[in-house]
């Protein structure tokens, strides 16, 4: 039985790209995280998505809508504009830059899966080659400035201590409160 959550049926395999190849045209742009660096196409960015494969599913960063790894995501046809792209930085190639688009603008994933995706990067160092994963979410989506912020929180204590901080008691993006009205999209 399929169904939203479950699994995928032959059919709907046609739905994903090989895991070996690179698409373009199934990838979002690099955006202003990545523009200026080094940015990773054909082999290379099939090479470190293999990398972001292994370290999610070690460090289980899934994406609960789909039910998948959120590597797979990069694959998924029918969203050609989310998922991971990826450059090394042009100052330091020891560094991995890696932007995650995600599917829609109020994804309400994007914090725990963007934090999850530096841990597994970052706590898996020896899976790689990079001495830093700096992980990002589009501009696009609606609370990326305090996404984003924390991930430079995480990434400047990373730096400071040489370990992957614990992020079990890290501040929520701003969210409404009950006094701004329902929060429920209907």
């Amino acid at each position: 039985m399929t169904g939203f959550l479950g699994g995928f049926s032959r059919d709907e395999e046609d739905l994903f790209d090989e895991p070996d190849t690179f698409v373009p045209d199934h990838l979002p742009e690099p955006g202003p995280f990545l523009v200026e660096q080094a940015v990773l196409a054909g082999d290379e960015h099939v090479a470190v998505h293999a990398i972001a494969r292994e370290v999610f599913e070690e460090r289980s960063v899934y994406d609960m809508t789909f039910n998948y790894n959120l590597a797979r995501l990069n694959r998924d046809t029918r969203h050609p504009d989310a998922g991971f792209r990826y450059a090394e930085e042009s100052a330091d190639e020891r560094v991995l830059r890696a932007a995650f688009t995600p599917t829609t603008p109020f994804c309400p994933q994007s914090h725990t899966l963007t934090i999850g995706a530096f841990r597994a990067w970052n706590g898996l160092i020896d899976r790689h080659d990079y001495a830093l994963v700096r992980v990002r979410v589009a501009p696009m989506h609606q609370q990326a400035d305090s996404i984003n912020d924390r991930l430079a929180e995480l990434e400047a204590e990373y730096r400071e201590t040489g370990t992957v901080p614990d992020d079990n008691e890290a501040p929520e993006p701003d969210r409404p409160s009950d006094a701004d009205g329902p929060t429920a999209p209907f």
